[in-house]
């Protein structure tokens, strides 16, 4: 899907989703290509808050996109 679509897709998952899934997992945009999804995926959680949906962009070499979850990782309480 292309950019816009992904975005649209991304706040529908964000309205469905349960307070607990919120909590727990990482719901981004990320380049469709498997590789560059990677590297994406690998610099956003050295910093999640450093991203947001356009980040993405700067990964992605064919405007192609989909929409990811993944576990946050647990910080030490």
């Amino acid at each position: 899907m292309n950019y816009e679509e992904a975005k649209q897709y991304k706040k529908e998952a964000l309205q469905k989703a349960d307070e607990s899934v919120l909590q727990n997992f990482h719901i981004v945009i990320t380049p469709s290509d498997t590789g560059e999804s990677a590297k994406f995926i690998e610099d956003f959680l050295k910093s999640p808050e450093s991203f947001n949906d356009k980040s993405c962009q700067d990964y992605c070499s064919n405007d192609e996109y989909e929409v990811v979850s993944f576990k946050k990782e647990k910080d030490d309480d």
